[in-house]
């Protein structure tokens, strides 16, 4: 069970770091090497001074729900590992983790809804005058995805974790 604990704990920490780099860089869709959009930016790349130029995105109604979903998750799972080190040290010996699971799960299922929003609504995120053919998904949608399995089964795991002496 000590195993168990350390694992899920590392599992959690590395899918809370995933979670804030998916929501934070810039790379959600890249459109050549030389233009980025996240969630929160469009950057071009200038080659005269080789650095990044952003400006805020386009805000559009499936944006700000993909913007509000991601950081919903951020702000569930950073509750989740509060809530789990709390039980750590008051919960009684037998005691199972519920609410710590639940939290991690409803972290995965907001980026799970974020990730689903941004795959089909992308043409409206994104602009809807460009062609989406010039474009690929960058590491940052990609990461945002790989988070959502670890979300679950960390959510799972926490519900069968008992606390022992």
């Amino acid at each position: 069970m000590v195993f168990l604990l350390i694992f899920l704990t590392l599992l959690h920490l590395v899918t809370l770091a995933m979670l804030f780099i998916a929501t934070l860089e810039k790379s959600w869709w890249i459109w050549d090497d030389l233009e980025i959009t996240d969630l929160w930016y469009n950057c071009f790349h200038d080659n005269a001074t080789k650095t990044w130029l952003c400006a805020a995105t386009n805000e559009s109604d499936w944006l700000q729900s993909v913007q509000a979903l991601m950081v919903l998750s951020v702000v569930f799972s950073s509750i989740s590992f509060l809530i789990f080190l709390g039980q750590m040290f008051t919960m009684s010996k037998g005691g199972l983790f519920y609410l710590t699971g639940f939290c991690q799960a409803f972290a995965g299922f907001t980026t799970f809804a974020a990730c689903l929003i941004f795959t089909f609504h992308r043409k409206e995120i994104l602009s809807e005058s460009r062609d989406l053919s010039k474009g690929r998904f960058g590491y940052c949608f990609i990461l945002a995805w790989l988070c959502v399995p670890l979300l679950m089964v960390s959510g799972v795991l926490y519900t069968h974790l008992r606390k022992k002496d």
